[in-house]
């Protein structure tokens, strides 16, 4: 599903997800703002699915709380059975190129 909408689409409706959530939860916009420490304009702007800073949205994600959702958005990359084995105890701290 959302592979198929462009960004701006992609935008305006986790906005008006967010709108969802804020409302569900009995708060105007005014208040969610002041207890994110964003201004109004900013609460507005991610509901109508203007773009913010990412760190904008996460204080707005924290007051909703819906911090918990990050790890759906970015899961934290594990290693498989067979790279532990191949690591035995070594960990990876960069990519090397191979040279020719």
């Amino acid at each position: 599903m959302w592979t198929e909408l462009s960004d701006t689409a992609i935008l305006k409706r986790l906005g008006t997800r967010l709108k969802a959530y804020r409302i569900a939860r009995g708060m105007k916009q005014q208040e969610l703002a002041a207890e994110s420490g964003v201004g109004v304009s900013t609460i507005a702007k991610i509901e109508s699915g203007q773009s913010v800073s990412f760190s904008l949205l996460i204080s707005v994600m924290r007051t909703l709380g819906m911090l918990e959702n990050l790890d759906l958005l970015v899961p934290e990359q594990k290693p498989s059975p067979m790279e532990l084995l191949k690591m035995q105890g070594k960990q990876v701290k960069r990519v090397r190129t191979k040279k020719d």
